[in-house]
């Protein structure tokens, strides 16, 4: 029997289009209303809004720049203001640049840092404080990836990023647990296929890990479905990888 979020109100940060959107989809499928944000994907997230609503649910739209933190504080007054609760939040927007490490600037380290951590951070925060004046709980869901694990010389920040993505979800995992609030995170592999990778280019990534293929989105969007749905699992780390950790290679 799949899980039932039917009436809960789901929020996944970056939902527009490709891993963001099949998670968001995900809940949407089990009943839950959704919020869709988008930093500047429009039409994306309209197109992903109607096929929410397709599965017979609500979809809210709502636009926010995470590298502001006031935009932040108003994607929650937003959600409050139209849902008056929110059940679940993925933390699932990032960006993911490549840089050597004495070639990245202040400005680029602010870029990454700022959105892959910060924004998750600050989300946290304010889900949890309307999750608290709900009373019903909730769960947080956070996205590290394995540069976070063993830590990726050409992505030296966003290594830094994901690996304080995972001690904040132990940090809030142990913050929230009296409020029932549960917090835990995904590790993804490669998942999506890279704009314009020739097939040589695409055998070379699936070769680099165990199991020999590369996933899809819809392999992250289960792993939050159950991670959301299993009410004893908290500060937990899943990785879903195809066995990237194992090997430790940086894709």
């Amino acid at each position: 029997m799949q899980p039932d979020f039917k009436g809960q109100v789901v929020c996944v940060t970056g939902s527009a289009r490709r891993v963001g959107r099949a998670i968001m989809l995900a809940f949407a499928e089990r009943g839950a209303h959704v919020v869709i944000h988008h930093g500047n994907s429009d039409a994306d997230a309209a197109s992903a809004a109607e096929e929410a609503r397709a599965a017979g649910v609500e979809a809210l739209v709502l636009k926010a720049d995470l590298a502001d933190p006031a935009a932040i504080e108003q994607l929650f007054k937003d959600i409050q203001a139209h849902y008056d609760r929110l059940d679940v939040l993925v933390n699932s927007a990032a960006n993911f640049k490549r840089n050597q490490l004495l070639d990245i600037s202040l400005e680029e380290w602010h870029s990454v840092i700022d959105t892959n951590l910060r924004a998750p951070f600050l989300a946290t925060q304010h889900a949890a404080r309307l999750m608290i004046t709900g009373g019903r709980g909730g769960v947080i869901l956070n996205i590290s990836d394995n540069s976070g694990l063993h830590g990726w010389a050409e992505r030296g920040h966003h290594s830094i990023a994901k690996a304080g993505i995972l001690m904040l979800t132990r940090v809030s995992a142990k913050a929230l647990a009296e409020h029932q609030i549960r917090v835990n995170c995904v590790v993804p592999g490669p998942v999506l296929v890279p704009a314009g990778a020739s097939p040589a280019v695409l055998d070379s990534l699936a070769d680099m890990l165990p199991l020999k293929r590369i996933g899809t989105p819809e392999h992250i969007a289960q792993a939050m479905v159950f991670l959301a749905s299993n009410d004893f699992a908290t500060g937990s780390v899943l990785s879903i990888d195809g066995g990237e950790g194992l090997v430790g290679t940086e894709t």
